[in-house]
C-alpha cells in the first residue's frame, strides 16, 4: 500500500502535515529539513516545487519560492537531492506545485521518478479533474503514486463528491477562499464550511490547509478533520535563530 494510505489506516486524527519549499531557506536544506521533521514527529511531509507565478500562495510562500528559485532550485536538482530519500525517512512525502513545470518535465518521466525516489503523491491545485482523468490517471495508476484534489467553501456539492471519488488518500480541505498564510482562526463560516463537508459524508479523510498555524487553530482543524496542514507558519519558522534542526523540532513541538 501507498505510504499515505497507510498512514491513514494506521490513524485516524491529529495528523500534521508540514509544507515547506524546495531550495529554502538554502539550496542544499531539502533533505536536512525532511530528516528534522521526521525526527521532530510530523507525520506527512510537502515538498514545494517553487513556481514563478503562484495564484494561491500567500506572501510568505511566494517570498520563499522567489528565493528558492534565485537558489536555483529545478525539478532537475530536487529529484537529484531526493535520491536517498528513503534513507532517511519511511513518512509519506508529497510533492506539491503547480501544473506548468510538471507538464513541462513531462507526467510519465514525473511519475517514475516519483516511483523510484519514494514520493508517494501529488497535490497540482490547478491541475483539473477532468484532464486528471483523461490524460494522467491511468499513469498514476501504475506508477503507485496518488494525486490529491483540493477543495473549497465555493464547492457546490456535487463537485465535492465528485473530487471525493477520484481523489487518491486524503481530501485537501482549503479553509476559505483566500491565499495561503495564518489567521486568527476559521469562524462562523469555516465551522459551517466544515460542517457541511462532515455532513456530506465523504469516503475520504481530509486534511484542513490554509490559516493553519500553532497549536489552536490545528486543535481546531483536528476537530472537523483527520488534521492539517502548516506551510506558511513553518516556512516563518525556517527563519528564526538556531540551527535547522532546532527550528524543526521547536516548531512541531509548539503544534503537537
Amino acid at each position: 500500500m501507498n505510504r499515505i494510505g497507510k498512514l491513514f489506516s494506521n490513524k485516524k486524527h491529529n495528523i500534521l502535515s508540514v509544507y515547506f519549499t524546495a531550495g529554502y531557506p538554502e539550496i542544499n536544506d531539502t533533505l536536512a529539513i525532511i530528516k528534522a521533521l521526521d525526527r521532530a514527529g510530523a507525520d506527512l511531509i510537502e515538498v514545494g516545487m517553487p513556481f514563478s507565478d503562484p495564484l494561491a500562495d500567500g506572501p510568505v510562500i511566494q517570498r520563499s519560492s522567489e528565493t528558492a528559485l534565485r537558489n536555483g532550485m529545478s525539478l532537475n536538482l530536487l529529484f537529484s537531492q531526493l535520491e536517498k530519500l528513503r534513507e532517511i525517512t519511511d513518512i509519506p512525502v508529497i510533492l506539491m506545485g503547480y501544473i506548468n513545470p510538471f507538464y513541462r518535465y513531462g507526467f510519465p518521466e514525473l511519475l517514475r521518478k516519483c516511483k523510484d525516489i519514494g514520493i508517494d503523491g501529488t497535490i497540482i491545485p490547478d491541475l483539473p479533474a477532468e484532464d486528471y482523468l483523461e490524460d494522467y490517471a491511468e499513469l498514476y495508476e501504475k506508477a503507485g503514486v496518488y494525486n490529491i484534489f483540493l477543495i473549497t467553501p465555493q464547492s457546490p456539492d456535487e463537485r465535492i463528491r465528485h473530487l471525493d471519488s477520484i481523489t487518491k488518500g486524503f481530501l485537501y480541505l482549503v479553509s476559505s477562499s483566500s491565499t495561503t498564510g495564518a489567521q486568527k482562526h476559521f469562524g462562523s463560516t469555516g465551522n459551517s464550511y466544515f460542517r457541511r463537508i462532515n455532513d456530506l459524508g465523504l469516503r475520504s479523510p481530509g486534511l484542513i490547509g490554509f490559516g493553519v498555524s500553532d497549536r489552536d487553530s490545528f486543535n481546531e482543524s483536528c476537530k472537523w478533520a483527520s488534521g492539517a496542514i502548516i506551510g506558511s507558519a513553518f516556512i516563518k519558522a525556517l527563519d528564526g535563530q538556531g540551527s535547522l534542526e532546532e527550528k524543526v523540532s521547536g516548531f512541531v513541538a509548539s503544534v503537537k
